[in-house]
């Protein structure tokens, strides 16, 4: 079974950045490059809320309004890896973010909705605070 795994989350201050990993394992880690991801964060007692998906093949869906311009999604086939680039945070990006799989190699067309992907990891905690 494939395995979603986030690193790269932590504390920053307001104006910094981060890049989240989402790395593929597991006895399926071979076929990890087959499906499209998404990112999702959440804070307790909210819903997720979808940030961006990126096809297996690399095709970007789009990006949540309020990340646009200032987070990037990209992947790594070979490394079995999705990134998200995260720059300028703010306060209110405080949140647990994780990675999700798609059903297929492409974004699905509710990509902002969680209920439309297979998996997800357990998420790396993003805390942005001066």
């Amino acid at each position: 079974q494939l395995q979603l795994v986030e690193t790269g989350g932590g504390l920053v201050q307001p104006g910094g950045s981060l890049r989240l990993s989402c790395v593929g394992s597991g006895f399926a880690e071979a076929t990890a490059d087959y499906y499209a991801v998404g990112w999702f964060r959440q804070v307790p007692g909210a819903d997720s809320e979808g940030i961006s998906c990126i096809s297996s093949g690399g095709d970007i869906s789009g990006y949540a309004e309020f990340v646009k311009g200032r987070f990037a999604i990209s992947r790594d086939n070979a490394a079995k890896t999705v990134y998200l680039q995260m720059n300028t945070l703010k306060p209110e990006d405080t949140a647990k973010y994780f990675c999700a799989r798609a059903t297929y190699g492409f974004c699905p067309t509710g990509w902002t909705k969680l209920d439309n992907f297979e998996q997800w990891g357990q998420g790396t905690q993003v805390t942005v605070s001066s």
